[in-house]
């Protein structure tokens, strides 16, 4: 069982979201957990993990060799990242400045990606999935090798 779905959803006043039911459920039952950790992603929206997912990814940051690349990865996504739980309506208070970070104000998109999600603005969203499409469009075989 993975997360898959696009919603369209908007950021309220106090800068909470709603995470689809459908989410909700899986990360309970999948997942044991009633919380994500929100962290930045390196394409520019964020990306909400389940705690056990966020686990493993900090216990591979962990071995990671120091370094250059090693601080940033730290400084640019483990150290910002938040836990968020749900309120009683399924929504997640997002902080400032992860909002600001991903460049979103009101109206979002959730995407379920395995065993994350993501959240982008609107615009941002748009420009990924354009460019999602043209990779697949310049090699297609990969999708005719799945059976797409």
């Amino acid at each position: 069982m993975y997360f898959q779905g696009e919603f369209h959803n908007s950021i309220d006043a106090k800068g909470r979201a709603s995470i689809p039911a459908a989410f909700r459920d899986l990360l309970l039952s999948a997942y044991g957990d009633q919380s994500l950790k929100l962290a930045k992603s390196v394409d520019g929206g964020l990306r909400a993990y389940p705690m056990k997912v966020w686990t493993r990814l900090e216990e591979a940051f962990a071995i990671m060799a120091p370094g250059p690349q090693r601080e940033a990865m730290f400084r640019s996504i483990i150290s910002p990242a938040v836990v968020c739980t749900f309120d009683p309506q399924g929504r997640i208070q997002m902080p400032q400045s992860l909002r600001s970070s991903a460049g979103l104000e009101k109206e979002i998109v959730v995407v379920g990606m395995g065993d994350k999600i993501e959240i982008w603005s609107q615009l941002k969203h748009a420009e990924i999935s354009l460019r999602d499409s043209l990779m697949l469009k310049e090699n297609p075989q990969l999708t005719y090798e799945i059976g797409f």
